[in-house]
């Protein structure tokens, strides 16, 4: 009976930390979420308790060219697509004043 318990208590830990890893991606400090918008992840980033500058909230939020996939045709150079600032005119300030490229 015992022999069963400890069979099965790598499998129940190991289960356990991919769930806290997964849960812990979703933490603003790690970066943009799928599905979130451009003003939305700049307002996370310079909002934490780190109080990142707009330069480097900015670089973790902007998207790239070939959707940040990892193994990218070599022909092609991945490119800063212009952050999406619609309806933010404090951002657009901040990204006018570092020369970031955005969309009105």
């Amino acid at each position: 009976m015992k022999l069963k318990i400890v069979e099965k208590l790598p499998a129940r830990l190991g289960l356990l930390a991919c769930g806290l890893v997964v849960l812990g991606g979703c933490t603003a400090e790690i970066g943009r979420k799928p599905f979130e918008s451009d003003v939305k992840c700049l307002r996370e980033q310079l909002g934490t308790t780190m109080q990142l500058s707009f330069p480097i909230a900015a670089n973790t939020c902007q998207r790239m060219s070939d959707h940040n996939f990892i193994f990218g045709s070599k022909k092609k150079k991945a490119q800063p697509l212009p952050l999406n600032l619609r309806g933010a005119p404090d951002l657009q300030k901040m990204a006018d004043e570092y020369g970031y490229s955005y969309t009105k």
